[in-house]
């Protein structure tokens, strides 16, 4: 893990941007963390547009979570920013596309060659990413998952035990055999659903929600589309790690 750039934001939030084996990332530290009283930490997610894009809203994030006490860490996705494009990834996206904006049904077929290759990159590198933040001696655990691609967020709780609760956004295609995986989770859950959400299957979306088998877990559901999240959701959701995380 190296250190690339450093800057103190104005709440007292350090955030220093790492490359770790070639891949890009943001870590965010309260003034608070030291090596006498190390931060716990929450991993951001986000969609595959490329760090740079989503720095605004990431930033506002891992700033909530500091006033919090809580250190925030983030990586580029597999194929996103400026990694390595995944023409394959690519080329099923532009079919996913294609259909939705035809209303035709999407296949099972298209949802697996868009996000099985994704998944199974990503997640990897998030615990490679996980081993390099808590070998910090100002990062301690608990370790929480925030966000996202919710498929990515779903192998990660399953294969992680380091993650001990996670904040999952309903929204994306989720492949049947990550459906499956979401039966054997137990940590709690935190799932946020938007009701009129575009570009979201809703009953798809509460389908895995039972599905999960986590027995504290919970549904928030708000009126309004993907980019109309309220407020008091990222308020909701900083009390659900507040309870689990400390």
């Amino acid at each position: 893990m190296r250190f690339t750039s450093e800057q103190h934001l104005e709440d007292g939030v350090r955030e220093r941007h790492f490359t770790l084996g070639g891949i890009p990332g943001v870590l965010w530290t309260p003034i608070s963390a030291t090596p006498t009283t190390p931060a716990p930490l929450i991993l951001l997610g986000h969609p595959p547009l490329g760090l740079r894009k989503m720095h605004p809203r990431l930033v506002a994030r891992a700033r909530h979570s500091a006033a919090d006490g809580f250190a925030s860490a983030t990586i580029e996705l597999p194929g996103s920013g400026d990694r390595p494009r995944l023409p394959a990834v690519e080329q099923s996206r532009a079919e996913l596309r294609r259909a939705l904006a035809a209303g035709e049904p999407v296949s099972d077929e298209i949802v697996d060659a868009v996000v099985l290759p994704l998944v199974d990159r990503a997640v990897p590198e998030w615990q490679t990413a996980l081993d390099a933040v808590l070998s910090l001696p100002e990062i301690g655990g608990p370790v929480g998952y925030s966000g996202g691609v919710i498929s990515i967020g779903i192998r990660l709780a399953l294969v992680e035990p380091r993650i001990s609760a996670a904040v999952l956004f309903a929204g994306s295609f989720v492949p049947r055999a990550v459906f499956e995986e979401a039966r054997q989770i137990t940590i709690p859950l935190h799932v946020l659903l938007q009701w009129d959400d575009e570009g979201n299957d809703r009953q798809a979306a509460l389908d895995l929600f039972d599905a999960f088998g986590s027995q504290d877990k919970s549904l928030h559901a708000n009126m309004g589309g993907h980019t109309g999240v309220p407020q008091f959701a990222g308020e909701a959701a900083a009390q659900f790690f507040t309870r689990h995380l400390k």
